[in-house]
């Protein structure tokens, strides 16, 4: 694999020079390879957002610089935007973002508005719409006629029918129900499989991230606390919760069961894994589900 971002000690000050200075992000080394899967997480007030906002040049570091593909986004200020077709973001609650008055749209505003036109506007339209589930009799419909759910997944396509080569996404499941949640997050995995695009995402929901990150990237106070392998941060149980952090609720459990002396192995992130783990167990002691 070949590094797409590159964060060389950034960092942000909010109200640089006033006296309501404060230090929101500082010091961020790290790369990101292409096609990696990186969860974020880290307490409210950590420094989530206004890093990722850096990612596509939202927001300037006050210090360091971000490289794309090798490349200071910052070389060129008034290409900016340019950066922002590449590295497209999905915020928090994007739905109150829907502006146009049909869904199809407002799936193609940034489409369009990056230059295309035509049946590659159309197709990039309809395949992003598929990838988020939004229903082919839904695209003549205005955006304000669905439910919170469809909403997000049109939003969500909006960012996607631009092809972006990294899709960053905060907290795009906040405060939809656990169905609404499911589905959404299965079709991010699905779209991240099969396009192989590099994905951010920033969430509090550990499970969520345990299910499909290859590393974590874990803020605390603004400073990039750990940036490693899923397993192995999770595995740091106690750390985190220090952080006002937790672990999956499943991997509580089989920590507790590894405390009462049952042979559970470290490291179990899902519900699918402490199957696989515990039925053997079960089955050696002559139990059935």
């Amino acid at each position: 694999m070949s590094c797409v971002l590159e964060l060389q000690n950034i960092g942000f000050t909010y109200g640089l020079g006033t006296p309501f200075e404060k230090r929101a992000v500082d010091g961020v080394s790290l790369k990101i390879e292409k096609g990696e899967f990186i969860g974020v997480i880290g307490h409210t007030g950590s420094g989530k957002s206004t890093l990722v906002q850096m990612l596509n040049g939202l927001i300037r570091p006050t210090d360091g610089r971000v490289l794309l593909d090798g490349r200071d986004i910052w070389e060129q200020p008034k290409k900016i935007r340019d950066v922002r077709f590449r590295v497209g973001m999905v915020f928090q609650y994007p739905e109150y973002q829907l502006f146009e008055e049909t869904v199809y749209k407002d799936i193609a505003f940034g489409a369009v508005n990056k230059g295309l036109e035509g049946e590659a506007l159309d197709k990039a339209v309809r395949d992003a719409a598929a990838f988020t589930g939004v229903k082919e009799s839904h695209l003549e419909k205005s955006p304000f006629d669905l439910s919170g759910g469809e909403k997000r997944r049109v939003a969500i396509a909006g960012v996607i029918a631009m092809d972006p080569d990294v899709l960053v996404l905060d907290e795009p499941t906040a405060g939809l129900d656990p169905m609404g949640r499911e589905i959404l997050l299965s079709q991010i995995v699905n779209y991240h499989k099969q396009r192989g695009t590099t994905v951010l995402l920033v969430s509090h929901t550990m499970e969520d991230i345990a299910r499909v990150a290859d590393r974590i990237l874990v803020m605390n106070h603004g400073c990039p606390e750990m940036f490693e392998a899923t397993k192995k941060v999770f595995a740091q149980g106690e750390k985190l919760r220090e952080m006002g952090l937790r672990v999956p609720q499943i991997t509580t459990i089989t920590e507790t069961l590894r405390q009462r002396g049952v042979n559970v192995p470290d490291g179990v992130l899902t519900v699918d894994e402490a199957v696989d783990v515990l039925l053997p167990l079960l089955k050696k002691e002559g139990r059935t589900w």
